[in-house]
Order: structure tokens, then C-alpha cells, then sequence
């Protein structure tokens, strides 16, 4: 009972206070009997605790600053013989020992260390102060994990006679590379000392507050008395009464608990509510065995208003606050009322919150990959075990596939079965199982609607056939499997089919233990609403499947199936698609141009899905048409560029701008120079013969589509043969975390110190180290290996503006042709280059050059003058005098055209070596010799 100061009982403040025999003793204020006495006794006791606590803390702080300075002069010394000037070559000379063991002794000593112990990288010692341990292998475990991991460590090391602080740090090489290491020992000095200098001042505060608690209970003494008012020992007995009389008629329990969590007052009521014993006063909450949230309730003294908690059996409505609000000492009191017919409510309540617990995890954690069965995985690990002991998951084998279900299939996939046991004796994940469905169950499963069965123990041996894996779809029972499936302690079934869009996907089944009570009506509910939203994610991936499907069907069909060029390179490639985002539009290609060249070109459309998959299609094809045109780098990289501005342009959707890069590369065999010019593109990476690595200088030039103005520049490389042009995207040297260069670093060292290796093996051994675990982009990579053509398979004439020139040029024809074994091709070939070196002389500008290359696959012709005309294929008229020159050469020829370069133009034949054309017969021949005279137009 709690009274104002401001309304004391009879107004004592007038009176006085009252002349009892305690208060005309004032001699009796530090008395032992008295409060006051009781109080000087406690703060005697508070002062002598706090000065023990100082002593501790003054001792711990002089450990510690101990401690820590023998940590920092252990790391220093072990830094400064780590990184000290010759470390390096001893460790590396023919006896270390000899080298480092007198230094090591000398710091130890003239530094006042405990030990310095010097060790090569498997952890053998060269020094040590005990010389019998030399060439031991240290045995600190930190020390050896230090060593392997390359990284310095400090801690505590405690022999037998006293503690040391040891720091272990590796040594290493100029070139990084860990050779060895350092162990250096400070021993941590002695605490007496630095305490007893400390301890008279503390003494000395100690006493001081001795008095000073002496004083100040006499005046805390004396201010007691007024705030009592003067009431004697009877007065307050009497008040006692009464309010202990009113406690425990009370209808309410109270309990009033201190500031220690003791219990200081309990009224019967309190008592039969919580089942207390009898003597309960001075307990501790924590040890009258309540119910945990009411135990920590009463124990925290915080406020609370009609909160429930269970006790005994009850549910309990508890208000609570703290007693220091209202004047009083530190401590609660706690008022309690039975509202037991609120539990079958609250027990409601919780399962609702449950089950609202376990839709929200299932709505986070399912459908988080687009991958069927890892979705059908999400929702065992969601339902397993907060909501059923087994589950099991099957599904149709279209939706695997990513292929539309019929929605009426009876042999099913098994895709997840887990529980709380590995031994359960349900059919594998990977198995095909059958079920059957009455006429009624088909409707309810077509419906989405589940079944449940609370006890399959009714039935001895049987586990209902619409559940997978129990029954054929002819409806023949597996009882065996039942059997043992219920006496595994399997008791309840709840089976839910898995529908979206109105198909049937699969079937979920639900399986409780005799552990836990069997389902109700409100669990099939909630088992319906899992599956039902399993299956959306479902659907989507299997969705997801088909489509990715047909995008990588789309861009295989749209990369080159294998690369062959002629004798100029030999080549290998690989392509890996993204595993993330869906297909790319990365590609690569090698295209065979005139004169033996080899055209080198790799790609990148930015994005990922069909549209850069169709996207890459129309830029590659758009390359190997503009290729056709024998047109220079830099020329088809600008009609390179425009097709995609035009491509972005024409497009009225929605889409994003194309976008692409490009690298295109020209390698020519007779010369050995290879041209280039790249778009956005990473540069190419070069492999000489002797296995060395550079990255040419080309000059890059915004990626294609942006429109810009400026020309696309080329670099011309001249490659030794069996130099090695590597050409790849992006997504094989970027790392997510690390710029690209950190992975054309991992490029060129995989690259370097292999002379002689192939194509293929570069390939495997760059992928090797460079692929990632799931790439994020699209990954391409060519490799192509140069070779030159032969010099004595090259002959060149130069011809003046002279129609009677052409003759030598063909009689050397006949005879170069003879020395190569290629007399078959004499005559053709000498009609083919009368013709064009006739029509150069006549019609074009010097310089007139003739050029005939012999490679594995086909004989050269080129004639190259000082003009830009191009000459045109036409059918003559019966009355023309000129015309029939190119469609001469069109005949004889496999294949001809025309190429520009910086100086003119250069008209080409090629000619089949394995398919040579039969001469023509004498009267074609009359007529062929009256068209192309070489006194003719």
C-alpha cells in the first residue's frame, strides 16, 4: 500500500515526529538492527566490492597492455626478418641453417625475444634456439595453416612456465610466390610490478569512501525518519495488516516482483492461477517452472496490457507495470485474470498464423529458378517437415520436356520424394509410377480439387490408387509396397493434383506419421493452395523450357555446324551458351575468299533470347553475302553497320536498340599479312611459333549501329607461319567482380609457354581455365593457325601496255603449269589468262600484273591493273565484235570475279584440281580461237 507524501494518514506533518524509543536513540542510527545500520552495512560492502572490482580491472588492464605490446613487437620483428634484405637468397642458398641461424640468434638475444624460428615452406625449421630441432617440422597448427594460405597470423602461445604472444608471417619471393616463413615469440612481462604501485592510491580512495558512506548514512538516517512522518513500529505493523488483507481478498492475481527477479508478494489468487507452492516469497521467476513467455514477462518488468499467456493449463490475461513509475522501489507488479474459455480461440488463432507462415515462405521460396524440378524441389523443402512428414511429387513427362501436357496422363515421372527419413519405402525420384482414377476422382483431380485420407491404417495393407506409385492405370494394386509404406509409421494421406491453366501437370502427395495428428479438411485446403501455386511455377518453367529450346535449336541452326578453310589455316572453335538469361547472340564464322584468303569474323548482339539469336542470322548472313563482294575490312564493317542502324530504324516495337560488336579479319597465305578492323569488339590475342603472347594494337571503333561518322580503321599484322590468331567474345573474359582485364590476363596465360600446340588443344586448354561454372554470356572462341603458301608455288609476271606480251606470259604458263604437274589445266589456263591479260592491256591502267597460285585445293588465276572499271558478264549479240571474253572464262572457270584495292582492281579465276575440264574439241576450238585472237578487240 502506497500513500502520498502529500496526504500523509492524520496529517503527521503537524505533529512531528513521534518520540519512540528508536528515535531518542540517535547513538543507534549505524546500529546493525536499524535500517540505516543495514544500509552503511550494504554501502560498506558496495565500496569494498567496487574497490576489489578496480583491483581486477587494474590487473586485467596491465595484462592486456602487456599483452598487447608483446603482440606488436612479435609482428614487428617478424615483419622486418620477413621483408629484411637477403632473406630470399638464404632461404633459397645450399644450407639455410648456416646462413640464418647465427643472425636469427643474434636478434633473439639483442632483442630480448622468446624464440625467432626460421622455416622453409613445408615447415622444416632452419633455426631454432634449441639446435636438436633444427630440421623439424614446426608443429603449431596456426603456424602450418598460415604457411599454406600465405597469410600472417598473431596469437597467444602458452608453454609450460609462462605465456608468449607469437606471430608467424610468410616470406616470399620477388615474384610473390610464398618460400618460406617466420615465427618470432615475445614472452608477456610480469603484472606485479605496474599492480602494487597502483594499489596504495586505490587503498587510499577505498578508505575515503569508507567515511564518506559513514557520513552519508547518518544523513540518509535522519532523512528517513521525515519521510515516514514519524510513524512508530505499531503504525506501520497495522498498515501491513491491511494491505496484506487486501491483497489476498482480492479477485485478481497479484504478484510483485523485485528488481532481482525475486517474487515478493503473491496473493492466493496468484497462487492458484499459477499452481505456486507455498513458500514462494524470495524465489527467483526462473525457478517456479511457468509456462516460458509468462516466465520472461514476469522476469523483465516491462509494461504490458491484456497480454494472454498459458499457465497450468490456462490461458491468462496478464497486465503489467513497473513499480518505480508510482515512487516505489524498482521491481513490477503484475495483475492476472482466468480467461481459460479464450484457448480453443488463441489455439485457432496460431494455427491460422501457421498456415499463413507457411504460404508466405511458400510464396517466397517457390518458383525462384525457371527450372521444373528444382520449383517442384521448393515446395517439399517449404512443406517439409512444418507441415508434413514425406512428400512426393510427379510429373507428367511432357512438362520435363517443356512440351504441353494432355492434363490425362497415368504414368507419371517422379521428380521429388523427401522426409524426415532417407529410408522411407516410397518409389525413387526418377521412377516412372502408374495410378488409377475412378470416374469421380478424374472429375475431382480435372476440378484441381485433392483427397484426403486421415487413416490409412482402416484398410490393413492399402494405400488409396489414386496416389502415384500404388496402382496401374488398369487399377491392379502394389498392396506389398502399401504394406510396408504403412508400416514405416506412415498414417495419413492428403493427394493434390498440380493444375494450371485448367491441365493437369502432376500430382503432390502429403504424408503424415503416427507422430503428428492426421490432416483435416482445413490442411487439403491448404495442401491445394501449395499446389495450386507450385503449379503456376511450374507451368512457367516448363514454358520457359520449350521456349529456351527452341532459341538454342534457333541459334545452333544459325551457327556454322563445322568450320573448314582452305590450306591457308587450320582452324577449331568452341560455343557454349549462356546458362542464365537464355541464349545470346554471340557468333563466329570462317569464310574462304579469293586468292586462298581466309575471312576470320566473330560477333556479339547484345541481349539474350530469340530476338538476338535472329538477330545474330541476319548479321551473319549479311557478313557472308558482303564477304562474297570481296570488299576490305574497314568497307563491309561501314554496310556492317549501317544494316543495323537500318535494322533498328525499320523496327517499330518495343524492342531494344540492336546493338552489336564485331571483329572481321582478312589473312592472306601468299604474303603472310593479315588485315583487320574491330567494332566494340575485344582485340585479337597472338601466339607466336615460340609459344610467346601479344595483343596487337587494332584500333577499336564504336560498336555497330551507333550511327557514327567516322571510319572504321584497320591494322595490318604480319604473322610468321604457325602463329596462332585467337579471336573470342566477351563472355569468356569477363568476371563478375574483376574488370576484363584481370580475365584477358587469365587468357594470355593459358595462352603462353606452349610452342607447337594445335588449335584443338589450345581450345580445350583455354576453356579448361576460363570457363566459369555457369557462364553469364554466351561464350565464343576461334582459334586459327596460320600457314603460308609455299614460294615456288607462286609465279608472277608483269606485263607492259604490249598486246604481244601476252605470249611469253602464256608460254611460261604451260611450262610453270608442267613443273607442277598440273598439265591438265595447261590449256585452260592459258585461255583464261590470254583473255584477261588481253582485256587489261587493252582496257585498263599500269601497273598490268599476272599472278598464279597453286594451293591443295585449286588453281589461282589473278590479273591486277591500275583501274577501277569492272568488267561485266554479258551474252553477245551475233552481230557484236567483243563481249565473249568474260563469258569465256565464266565457262572454263569454277568460279570467278573481281576484287579492289588501294591501287586498282584485281580480276580472279579459280580452277578445280580435282575436277578438271576435258579440252574443248577442235571445231569449239576453231570457234573459241576466232573470238579471242590476240589481234582481237
Amino acid at each position: 500500500m502506497h500513500f502520498s507524501r502529500r496526504d500523509p494518514p492524520g496529517d503527521r506533518r503537524a505533529e512531528g515526529p513521534p518520540r519512540g524509543r528508536w528515535w531518542r536513540s540517535p547513538g543507534s542510527l549505524l546500529g546493525a538492527r536499524s535500517v540505516v545500520g543495514q544500509m552503511f552495512v550494504l554501502q560498506m560492502a558496495i565500496i569494498l566490492l567496487m574497490a576489489v572490482v578496480a583491483v581486477v580491472l587494474l590487473v586485467a588492464t596491465v595484462e592486456r597492455a602487456a599483452t598487447r605490446s608483446a603482440a606488436d613487437r612479435s609482428r614487428a620483428v617478424a615483419d622486418a626478418i620477413a621483408h629484411s634484405p637477403g632473406i630470399t637468397a638464404a632461404l633459397q642458398s645450399h644450407d639455410p641453417t648456416a646462413v640464418l641461424q647465427p643472425d636469427a640468434e643474434a636478434i633473439r638475444r639483442g632483442a630480448g625475444l622468446d624464440f625467432v624460428e626460421i622455416v622453409d615452406k613445408r615447415g622444416i625449421r632452419y633455426t631454432h634456439a634449441d639446435r636438436r630441432l633444427i630440421g623439424k617440422r614446426i608443429t603449431y597448427s596456426k603456424d602450418l595453416d598460415a604457411l599454406r594460405s600465405g597469410r600472417a597470423i598473431t596469437g597467444r602461445n602458452v608453454p609450460a612456465s609462462h605465456t608468449t604472444m607469437r606471430t608467424f608471417m610468410p616470406i616470399r619471393d620477388s615474384d610473390g610466390a610464398v618460400i618460406g616463413g617466420v615465427a618470432v615469440g615475445v614472452r608477456v612481462a610480469g603484472i606485479g610490478t605496474e599492480a602494487t604501485r597502483q594499489l596504495p592510491p586505490l587503498l587510499g580512495v577505498t578508505a575515503a569512501g569508507v567515511v564518506a558512506g559513514a557520513v552519508g548514512a547518518a544523513l540518509v538516517g535522519r532523512s528517513l525518519l521525515r519521510q515516514t512522518y514519524g510513524l512508530g513500529p505499531a503504525e506501520i505493523t497495522r498498515m501491513y495488516r491491511h494491505h496484506d488483507a487486501v491483497l489476498h481478498a482480492a479477485r485478481e492475481g497479484i504478484v510483485i516482483v523485485d528488481a532481482d527477479h525475486r517474487i515478493l508478494l503473491v496473493n492466493e489468487e496468484a497462487r492458484r492461477l499459477l499452481d505456486l507452492p507455498p513458500q514462494v516469497q524470495g524465489r527467483l521467476v526462473d525457478e517456479l517452472a511457468l509456462e516460458r513467455p509468462l516466465s520472461d514477462l514476469l522476469a523483465s518488468g516491462r509494461a504490458a496490457a491484456d497480454e494472454v499467456h498459458l499457465a497450468g493449463g490456462r490461458v491468462l490475461t496478464v497486465n503489467q507495470r513497473p513499480l518505480g513509475e508510482y515512487g516505489a522501489a524498482s521491481g513490477s507488479v503484475a495483475t492476472m485474470r482466468d480467461s481459460t474459455e479464450l484457448r480453443e480461440l488463441s489455439g485457432r488463432a496460431e494455427a491460422a498464423r501457421e498456415r499463413l507462415a507457411l504460404l508466405y515462405q511458400a510464396g517466397v521460396g517457390i518458383g525462384t529458378t525457371l527450372d521444373v524440378t528444382r520449383t517442384a524441389e521448393e515446395l517439399a523443402e517449404a512443406a517439409v517437415p512444418r507441415f508434413t512428414d514425406y512428400m512426393t511429387i510427379d510429373l507428367a513427362e511432357p512438362v520435363l520436356q517443356g512440351d504441353e501436357p494432355t492434363g490425362r496422363e497415368r504414368v507419371l515421372r517422379r521428380v521429388v520424394v523427401v522426409g524426415v527419413q532417407d529410408d522411407a519405402p516410397f518409389a525413387a525420384a526418377g521412377e516412372r509410377v502408374s495410378f488409377a482414377l475412378s470416374a469421380s476422382r478424374a472429375e475431382d483431380f480435372a476440378a484441381g480439387k485433392g483427397a484426403i485420407d486421415p487413416d490409412l491404417r482402416v484398410v490393413p495393407g492399402h494405400v488409396p490408387g489414386y496416389a502415384p506409385g500404388f496402382a496401374s492405370p488398369e487399377g491392379r494394386r502394389d498392396t506389398e509396397r502399401a504394406r510396408r509404406v504403412v508400416e514405416h509409421g506412415v498414417r495419413s494421406l492428403v493427394t493434390v493434383p498440380m493444375r494450371a491453366r485448367g491441365v493437369v501437370l502432376g500430382v503432390a502427395g502429403f504424408w503424415r506419421t503416427g507422430s503428428r495428428e492426421p490432416f483435416e479438411r482445413g490442411d487439403l485446403e491448404l495442401a491445394e493452395e501449395l499446389a495450386g501455386r507450385t503449379a503456376v511455377a511450374v507451368d512457367n518453367a516448363r514454358r520457359y523450357t520449350r521456349e529456351h529450346a527452341m532459341a538454342v535449336t534457333l541459334q545452333r541452326s544459325l551457327l556454322p555446324g563445322s568450320l573448314s578453310a582452305p590450306g591457308a589455316l587450320e582452324i577449331a572453335h568452341r560455343y557454349l551458351p549462356t546458362e542464365a538469361g537464355g541464349v545470346g547472340g554471340d557468333w563466329f564464322d570462317a569464310i574462304a575468299l579469293p586468292g586462298a584468303r581466309v575471312a576470320l569474323v566473330v560477333g556479339d548482339v547484345v541481349g539474350h533470347g530469340l530476338h538476338a539469336a535472329a538477330t545474330m542470322g541476319r548479321l551473319r548472313t549479311a557478313v557472308h553475302n558482303l564477304s562474297a563482294l570481296d570488299l576490305a575490312p574497314d568497307e563491309l564493317m561501314a554496310h556492317l553497320d549501317e544494316l543495323v542502324s537500318r535494322m533498328d530504324g525499320d523496327d517499330d516495337t518495343d524492342r531494344p536498340v540492336t546493338g552489336a560488336t564485331c571483329l572481321y579479319a582478312i589473312y592472306d597465305p601468299a604474303s603472310g599479312r593479315a588485315v583487320m578492323t574491330r567494332a566494340g569488339h575485344p582485340g585479337p590475342v597472338l601466339v607466336r611459333p615460340d609459344g610467346s603472347v601479344s595483343t596487337p594494337e587494332v584500333p577499336v571503333s564504336p560498336p555497330l549501329g551507333l550511327g557514327g561518322a567516322e571510319p572504321f580503321e584497320t591494322a595490318e599484322l604480319q604473322l610468321a607461319e604457325g602463329s596462332l590468331l585467337v579471336l573470342h567474345t566477351d563472355g569468356l573474359v569477363e568476371r563478375r567482380g574483376h574488370d576484363i582485364d584481370f580475365g584477358l590476363g587469365l587468357l594470355r596465360d593459358a595462352l603462353a609457354g606452349h610452342p607447337g600446340r594445335g588449335p584443338e588443344e589450345t581450345c580445350r586448354a583455354v576453356m579448361d581455365v576460363l570457363l566459369p561454372t555457369r557462364p553469364a554470356d554466351d561464350v565464343a572462341l576461334l582459334v586459327a593457325r596460320t600457314r603460308l603458301l609455299p614460294r615456288d608455288r607462286i609465279v608472277e609476271w608483269e606485263l607492259p601496255l604490249d598486246a604481244a606480251a601476252v605470249a611469253p606470259v602464256r608460254a611460261g604458263c604451260a611450262r610453270q603449269l608442267q613443273d607442277w604437274g598440273l598439265s591438265d589445266l595447261g590449256y585452260t589456263t592459258e585461255l583464261i589468262l590470254s583473255e584477261l591479260a588481253t582485256n587489261a592491256i587493252r582496257y585498263a591502267a599500269p601497273p598490268i600484273t599476272v599472278r598464279l597460285l597453286y594451293d591443295d585445293r585449286a588453281l589461282i588465276c589473278e590479273v591486277a591493273d591500275g583501274s577501277s572499271t569492272s568488267p561485266h558478264l554479258r551474252r553477245a549479240a551475233t552481230t557484236d565484235e567483243s563481249g565473249r571474253g568474260l563469258f569465256l572464262v565464266a565457262r572454263l572457270a569454277r568460279r570467278w570475279g573481281t576484287r579492289y584495292t588501294r591501287r586498282g582492281k584485281v580480276i580472279w579465276t579459280e580452277q578445280a584440281l580435282d575436277a578438271a575440264p576435258p579440252p574443248p574439241s577442235a571445231d569449239t576450238t576453231d570457234t573459241l580461237l576466232d573470238q579471242w585472237g590476240d589481234d582481237r578487240d
